[in-house]
């Protein structure tokens, strides 16, 4: 497991750093009803303001319903997304909004989302919690007149180094006192990242080539790598792409599924992406962190000089997502209960079973003759869907 996502806090307390504005945010939520203004947590990557979101949720009793801004970009996601929560919080638990890096919505063609979230800011009916890694545009002006700014200032290397060297401790690992902190100044505060590097460090790998490009995020990371001029380029930017394996993965293969590419260049990068996905697996299975060497060697072959590719997040609305929660829930019991009887495990049964028993339920010029108990048992299930 990646240490970013190992050592993710699990409560305020074992957040570091930006201390007054945790308790400003805290109190923020203690004290919250309906048409309270919502928060903008401002700040650099990596601080932060994602796990503060989740953490808030967590810990207040909130079903959080994460966006970004390819969720905001226009009236109509607005609308399918949102409406349904703001107005039906009763039928859906107890939801609040999480809406990040919303400093992403730029350009004409998004103005139509800029102004429906404006709206529903101005009457919130929810919690609404937004992040920015900026808010100096034209846009965030806007929006900041309808909600609560909360900065965060990067992380102090002092602090940084305290940190680091409580999970090297942890993980009996060791980095060079130099390299050390040569690594925690290259971070500029972001956490996520040191930690990324440094993980990367102890496991053996660390790129060969120079880089000149920053740490970067998703969206700048997919979007300087197939803008990138020749592969050697794009082998730095994709080096430079400090986050999650997993997030990387997703990344690429949500960016590719929405591109208006050819089926046969879909057929082709879907090929790596599969290769990928299969190495990410079995370093999971093992432990063998040293194999992440060779996720970006698969990656790279992801890269087309003058491709129309663009980072885009694969997104469902929040009808169908709520549908496969909540069905997800009832076939994941349907399918433990009858795993039972048939004796096998339940991802077996989910796997090789299930699917089979669906096709023979819904096809009627199929006649299968079935045990009376195991008919009288599988009925019973089914209705529960």
């Amino acid at each position: 497991m990646m240490w970013s996502e190992k050592y993710r806090p699990q409560k305020f307390m074992d957040l570091i750093g930006n201390e007054d504005a945790r308790k400003f945010f805290v109190d923020w939520f203690e004290k919250w009803k309906k048409g309270t203004k919502p928060l903008l947590l401002v700040g650099p990557p990596g601080i932060g303001k994602t796990t503060l979101a989740n953490l808030a949720g967590k810990n207040f009793g909130y079903d959080t319903i994460s966006l970004n801004a390819s969720d905001v970009r226009n009236k109509k996601n607005i609308q399918e997304i949102l409406e349904p929560v703001l107005g039906n919080q009763t039928v859906l638990g107890k939801p609040m909004i999480f809406v990040d890096e919303v400093d992403g919505v730029h350009g004409r063609s998004d103005y139509g989302g800029v102004e429906a979230l404006i709206n529903i800011l101005k009457e919130p009916t929810v919690p609404i919690i937004l992040a920015a890694n900026n808010d100096s545009s034209d846009k965030m002006k806007k929006i900041k007149k309808t909600v609560k700014t909360i900065s965060l200032r990067p992380l102090p290397p002092r602090l940084l180094k305290l940190y680091l060297n409580m999970i090297l401790e942890k993980e009996n690992a060791r980095i060079n006192p130099g390299r050390l902190i040569k690594l925690i100044l290259e971070s500029n505060g972001d956490i996520r990242s040191m930690l990324n590097s440094a993980q990367a460090l102890v496991t053996g790998f660390e790129p060969s080539i120079e880089r000149t490009f920053e740490s970067l995020d998703v969206e700048e990371g997919i979007n300087a790598f197939y803008k990138a001029q020749s592969i050697d380029e794009a082998r730095v930017v994709l080096y430079s792409m400090r986050i999650d394996p997993r997030e990387k993965i997703n990344a690429f293969y949500s960016s590719i599924i929405t591109s208006n590419i050819s089926n046969l260049e879909l057929e082709i990068f879907l090929q790596v992406i599969s290769e990928a996905d299969i190495l990410y697996g079995r370093i999971m299975k093992t432990q063998e962190w040293r194999l992440l060497r060779y996720l970006d060697s698969i990656l790279l072959s992801l890269y087309k000089k003058d491709t129309t590719i663009r980072y885009s997040q694969y997104n469902l609305s929040w009808q169908v997502l709520n549908r496969l929660r909540w069905d997800g829930s009832k076939i994941k019991s349907i399918c433990s209960n009858l795993a039972k009887q048939f004796h096998i495990s339940s991802s077996i049964f989910a796997t090789f079973y299930f699917p089979y028993i669906l096709f023979c339920i819904k096809n009627d010029s199929l006649e299968f003759e079935f045990d009376d108990s195991y008919t009288e048992l599988i009925e019973k299930e089914i209705e529960l869907l």
